[in-house]
């Protein structure tokens, strides 16, 4: 299984508060597709270990769009209900460098398994 890191949004994944991502990349990613949340997948130290957060997720649509067209109520849907959707996008264009104007891919997906 594909494993998706949610290094930003550790917590946000963890209480569930996020239902939707965006990513540089991942085009090719389908509706259905099992994804396993991690804290980090690359770049890790020798010897560390890839930690998982929680059980799989399913994807259930993607599609790619404008980092500027997101519409308002997404800002929730990322984790982030505290920001306004310029704050999201600039946060988000600083963290991945890029800008309002690069396509990205939006991901939206469904938790599987209830917390514990």
């Amino acid at each position: 299984m594909r494993q998706i890191s949610f290094a930003l949004t550790t917590a946000q994944v963890r209480d569930r508060s996020k239902t939707v991502t965006r990513r540089i990349g991942w085009a090719s990613l389908q509706p259905d597709t099992l994804l396993q949340p991690v804290v980090q997948g690359q770049g890790l130290k020798k010897g560390a270990h890839v930690e998982t957060i929680g059980g799989p997720i399913r994807v259930v649509s993607v599609r790619r769009e404008l980092l500027g067209a997101m519409p308002a109520d997404d800002c929730a849907r990322e984790g982030f209900p505290e920001l306004t959707r310029e704050e999201f996008i600039a946060l988000f264009a600083r963290t991945h460098r890029c800008t309002g104007d690069d396509v990205v891919t939006r991901i939206e997906f469904a938790y599987l398994e209830e917390p514990t």
